[in-house]
């Protein structure tokens, strides 16, 4: 099966007025209307061309996450300073519900992979992956990364990884098994690859969180560390990510253990600084938060590591409308820039996941003090 995208030639302006010097600067918005009440959870690739690509879910259903959705594009070809201003379908909706929560990765061997969940049911919710060897212009038919056993998993936007040494790896959360009852208490399991993306196969480890933890541990991301260990921040209700590290490429991991990154029921991003060990984390830090900010998902804050994410510094608050719903954080890199695309919805006038921001910084900016 080929998915054509069409794309424009023309680019939109940049929404905002900023200087084009500006440290940080609104690039694109994507709000929502009475005929897409949401547009959420996408993900970056960089065409060979140097154009950028930005795939997310398009809703059209209704704005909660089970309506029905497919999955959009627009494009950016100076860099992400502008942007197409006309919605492309990537791939119309092929679940019962909808499809959504796109990764995007280019393989080692060429290809760009595009992965996202098929959702059918509360007890149905699985991700795929489709190729293209023609720089995301048409895609292949999908593959199933779960086959078996059927259940309901989350895997969050731009989450996917490919190690060093090739393997991918898909951090997920299973939240039922086919026939089970839903349950917010979600279990912990890295589904593997190492044909690029052809055959999958479970972690032997699934990280359950203890009993006093209400949601378990949910929306798990990982990243591959300096010295080959691959670590995951997870999730969860205890009011910091907890955090787990595998020395044998996600196939066994350790006990969960708190961090000390105060956080909400809300995920966490991070990608490492290109042509260095550096790792960067946009999240919700609740460090010090007042109390009538508790439980949302707000400011949206940017910290760097330089030891492996065991400690944080240079926080600059990105968002901090008291109002806001920062979250599901998708990072890439340009030469000069970081673009973060995030939901950015304002909650007094829509829900919080409605709408997707994308902002770029400059690179120095991000090191300043």
């Amino acid at each position: 099966m080929k998915i054509i995208v069409v794309m424009t030639a023309m680019f939109a302006v940049a929404v905002s007025a900023q200087h084009p010097d500006a440290a940080v600067e609104t690039v694109l918005e994507l709000p929502p209307s009475a005929s897409n009440p949401r547009n959420s959870e996408g993900d970056f690739i960089r065409r060979r061309d140097g154009s950028l690509l930005f795939v997310y879910t398009r809703f059209v259903g209704g704005s909660s996450d089970h309506s029905e959705a497919c999955l959009a594009s627009r494009c950016s070809g100076d860099g992400g300073r502008t942007w197409t201003d006309q919605d492309e379908v990537v791939l119309p909706n092929e679940g019962d519900m909808n499809v959504m929560s796109v990764s995007l990765l280019r393989l080692r061997e060429g290809p760009i992979a595009l992965f996202y969940l098929r959702k059918n049911a509360e007890d149905d919710c699985r991700p795929l992956v489709r190729f293209s060897h023609d720089e995301a212009h048409t895609w292949s038919a999908p593959v199933e990364c779960v086959p078996d056993p059927v259940g309901y998993y989350v895997v969050n936007n731009d989450r996917v990884i490919q190690t060093s040494g090739g393997r991918l790896i898909i951090p997920a959360a299973r939240h039922a098994l086919k026939g089970e009852r839903f349950s917010q208490r979600g279990k912990v399991i890295c589904f593997l690859s190492d044909d690029s993306g052809h055959t999958w196969r479970p972690s032997e480890t699934t990280l359950e969180a203890p009993e006093t933890i209400a949601t378990g541990f949910q929306e798990p991301g990982v990243l591959e560390l300096s010295d080959g260990r691959i670590f995951m921040l997870l999730r969860n209700s205890s009011g910091v990510f907890y955090k787990s590290y595998s020395a044998d490429d996600g196939v066994t991991w350790s006990e969960a253990a708190p961090t000390e990154l105060r956080t909400p029921v809300s995920p966490g991003s991070f990608k490492t600084l290109p042509g260095s060990d550096t790792i960067l984390l946009a999240w919700n830090d609740h460090s010090g938060i007042e109390e009538a900010l508790k439980g949302k998902r707000t400011p949206l804050t940017l910290a760097l590591s330089d030891d492996d994410g065991n400690t944080w510094r240079v926080r600059h608050t990105l968002e901090d409308n008291p109002h806001g719903w920062y979250c599901y954080t998708a990072i890439t890199f340009t030469d000069a820039h970081a673009l973060l695309a995030y939901c950015a919805g304002d909650t007094r006038t829509m829900p919080g996941l409605s709408m997707t921001r994308i902002t770029r910084i400059k690179r120095d900016f991000l090191a300043a003090p």
